[in-house]
Parts: structure tokens; sequence; C-alpha cells
């Protein structure tokens, strides 16, 4: 299976997802209406306190050890690849000329910028915008339903963990093969946030 198969076959679980976290906006709240799940939450804030207390050291470690030039590109090259999907995200959400600033930013500093290792487009003036799926339901109108927080990606309403799902779903890096690279790319750019 190409890449384009397999992200078209993940676009359409990771919707399905969003449409069922967007369903469930109307669950029944608890005590609290905007923190139902409080019980949960609770229990996965403990779990990433100790998931906090392993990668610590490895993040210091990184931040430590890596020049900041090298920490630049790397930061760089995973925001050149999030350019791609942001720009989609513009375009649904309405936002045209966000959208082409977008995949101008892309377009050259996957060029000048060798990849995405330098930002190019920042020193050209071309803005870098933060838009995701969770944010496109949002202008469709989906209700951001109630709070959950997550081990690792943190605190997300039910509408984001639905869209996290799709920009992880539709995430270049994901699709990487062999596993070993994509793995070893998902964990340097979780250290290097």
């Amino acid at each position: 299976m190409n890449l384009m198969e397999t992200m078209r076959k993940n676009w359409k679980q990771g919707l399905l997802a969003a449409g069922l976290a967007a369903c469930a906006v109307s669950a029944t709240a608890g005590d609290n209406p905007r923190d139902p799940y409080e019980g949960f939450n609770r229990a996965m804030f403990a779990t990433n306190e100790v998931i906090d207390k392993a990668v610590k050291p490895v993040a210091q470690a990184y931040d430590a050890g890596v020049p900041l030039p090298v920490k630049a590109g790397v930061g760089n090259f995973f925001g050149n690849v999030g350019d791609l999907w942001t720009g989609v995200n513009s375009a649904l959400q309405g936002k045209g000329g966000n959208a082409g600033n977008d995949f101008g930013r892309l377009l050259v500093n996957s060029t000048v910028g060798i990849f995405g290792l330098f930002d190019v487009a920042s020193e050209l003036g071309m803005e870098k915008h933060d838009e995701d799926f969770g944010q496109t339901l949002a202008v469709w109108g989906v209700g951001d339903g109630g709070y959950l927080y997550w081990p690792i990606i943190g605190p997300r309403t039910l509408r984001d963990t639905g869209g996290f799902i799709v920009d992880t779903n539709v995430d270049p890096v994901w699709h990487i093969d062999p596993i070993p690279v994509r793995n070893s790319a998902v964990a340097l750019r979780f250290v290097d946030i």
C-alpha cells in the first residue's frame, strides 16, 4: 500500500473518530458540566506526572547536549512538515489568504530552506499560522464538549480530541516506512518540543 492509499484510509478512520467525538459532546455531564470526566482526568494527570518524570531526563539531555543550530533545524523541519496540514486546515476554515501563505511557506522552506531545515519563509515575512482539525471543526460549528486530560498530549476538549486523531492520521511523519525510522522521528519531535 503506497503512502496516498494509507493516508486516504487513515483519513476516513480519523474522520469517523472525529464524528464519534462530536457525537459524544452531548454526553451527560457530572457535577461540573465543563469537567464531566473529572475522575478520568485526575487519573490521567497522575499518569502524565509519572511519564514526565521518565521523559524529562531525556529531554534535558537533548537540550543540554545538542547544539542550538541543530535543535533549530529539527524544529524547523517538523514545523515545515506541519505547514502542509496547516494550509489544508486554513483552506477548510475559509481562510484562503492564510492557506496560500501556508503553502507558500512550505514551498519556500522545502526548497530554499533545504527541506525545511532553515525557516527562510519567516525571514521573508511569511507569517506562520497554527491551525488544526479541532479548530476546523469549531469553525464548522461543532461544540467543544467536555474537557479531557490525556497522557502525553495533555488537555483537550472532546472536539479537539477528535481533531487530534485526524491530525495524527494525516501527519506524514506517522507514515514513514521503515517503522524504526518512523518511531525515531516521532520520538525526536516529541523530545524537541
